[in-house]
């Protein structure tokens, strides 16, 4: 079963853990990008994740009504029946939800698996994610408390990201500043309010000078180093060696060097979206502008169907996606790895 169970998901994140090794997580807002991910992972011969924002549930809702719980909900059910002819494992996951779109989002898409979970049923995503980050940190873990129970008894996976990554996605926005590092303070918090995965489990976005986006070099600081200083710390107080599953957000533009480091240090999961953007839509642009006598009736011409007929663009736009999510397996080395 392609789309992973409760039990293989987790088994895919203790791999990970273990190996050194991590999952590109792929935001899609289509179902054309969801193939170009799942084909991605399949040509890497890695299992993978994939995650759908509020604002790209909103825009898979339709422009007439925009209903992100519509959205999610139809890519994920048709992720669950399209993902069987992909050889690979593949967790569902909704991305970035602030305080503001709990209700909207996450609470009911946690809703529809807890019922599904009722009749004997695995959950419709194996993962969600709460971003608590513009609140105050008590604020924070107490949402995040509430979250974690009821994802766990629908065997969901709880994400938590507890302070700001820089930058802005889907309408929540950071300055670029010394507030992007999370303290070794801050997780020994995270642990006390969250535990460490006897109260359920859950993925942690600790901040270390990530920023979402589109940055140049020397702009953003990198610190990957700063998670081993988490993981010591709280392991210190409670007698576990790495006690924290790490997601790297803002992934796009990293280096080799600042990802090694990241794995090296327990993340499991990082997260890409500006860099498949480009990649998805690259291809598209040379299309168009190789072919604009055909994709315009140009001068009252009648134009050439051929070329502006979406599949002929759109299977080049799915290629140039795939062709870049099997680089970010090689880099996150986590080519080669699916379960067999």
């Amino acid at each position: 079963m392609p789309i992973a169970t409760p039990e293989v998901y987790n088994e895919m994140l203790d791999r990970a853990k273990a190996g050194k090794f991590a999952y590109p997580a792929i935001n899609v807002t289509s179902t054309q990008t969801l193939h170009a991910a799942l084909r991605g992972f399949a040509e890497a011969e890695s299992d993978g994740i994939v995650q759908i924002s509020t604002g790209g549930a909103e825009f898979l809702g339709g422009q007439h009504n925009k209903d992100m719980v519509t959205g999610a909900v139809a890519l994920a059910e048709f992720a669950h029946i399209v993902a069987e002819k992909y050889d690979i494992n593949v967790a569902l996951h909704t991305d970035h939800c602030p305080k503001d779109k709990l209700d909207g989002y996450v609470r009911p898409l946690l809703a529809v698996s807890e019922q599904r979970v009722a009749k004997g049923q695995n959950p419709l995503f194996q993962s969600h994610m709460w971003d608590g980050s513009a609140e105050t940190l008590a604020d924070n873990l107490s949402v995040a408390q509430e979250l974690l129970a009821q994802a766990a008894a629908a065997k969901i996976i709880l994400e938590v990201e507890i302070t700001p990554t820089g930058g802005e996605e889907d309408g929540v926005t950071h300055e670029i500043n010394d507030e992007l590092y999370t303290t070794v303070d801050d997780a020994l918090r995270t642990a006390e309010a969250l535990g460490l995965g006897e109260k359920g489990r859950y993925l942690l976005a600790a901040s270390f000078g990530n920023v979402h986006g589109v940055y140049k070099p020397g702009n953003v600081v990198l610190r990957p180093e700063l998670l081993k200083d988490l993981q010591e710390g709280v392991g210190a107080k409670y007698g576990k060696q790495s006690p924290f599953d790490f997601v790297f957000h803002g992934g796009s533009g990293s280096t080799a060097e600042e990802i090694a480091t990241a794995l090296e240090n327990g993340v499991v999961k990082m997260n890409l979206d500006t860099d498949t953007q480009y990649a998805f839509t690259r291809p598209i642009a040379d299309h168009m502008f190789r072919n604009y006598d055909g994709v315009l009736k140009v001068d009252g011409d009648v134009g050439n169907k051929k070329t502006y007929d979406p599949r002929s663009w759109g299977k080049l736009a799915e290629a140039g996606m795939a062709k870049r999510i099997t680089e970010a397996c090689a880099n996150l080395r986590s080519t080669g790895t699916k379960i067999k």
